[in-house]
């Protein structure tokens, strides 16, 4: 078999395969705007000897439990406040648990990584069989 007929169907797979996942995003992101709670949340810094970078997010659910939100290593670069500061987070009615920051950032960060690793493995098998 022609080896750039397999890098082309190889790149055409990835890439429309990784679509799907870009289009998920956004409409994850949409319908926890329709469904979801829209509450306001305390960034606290982490403990001394957590080595981790960044800080927590503490939020009271619609019971009244305080609930913590772990952004993971790119809050800081995905538009959280410093410490101290307050940032909007929003989660499904039956799962506080399972809360995202609701900043442009944090929630399409997602989707653009999978829309440009399509573009990516998409446009790499075009130009090699090309």
């Amino acid at each position: 078999m022609n080896a750039q007929v397999v890098l082309l169907a190889l790149g055409t797979g990835l890439g429309l395969g990784s679509l799907p996942a870009a289009i998920r995003a956004p409409a994850t992101a949409a319908a926890r705007w329709a469904r979801g709670r829209r509450v306001t949340g305390r960034v606290t810094a982490r403990a001394a000897t957590d080595p981790r970078r960044g800080g927590l997010v503490l939020f009271s659910d619609h019971l009244g439990r305080d609930v913590v939100l772990d952004p993971g290593p790119l809050g800081p670069i995905c538009g959280m406040p410093p410490v101290g500061g307050s940032v909007p987070v929003v989660y499904a009615r039956d799962r506080p648990t399972g809360a995202r920051l609701w900043t442009s950032r944090h929630l399409l960060a997602p989707s653009f990584g999978w829309f440009l690793s399509a573009t990516m493995a998409f446009g790499t098998g075009v130009v090699t069989a090309g």
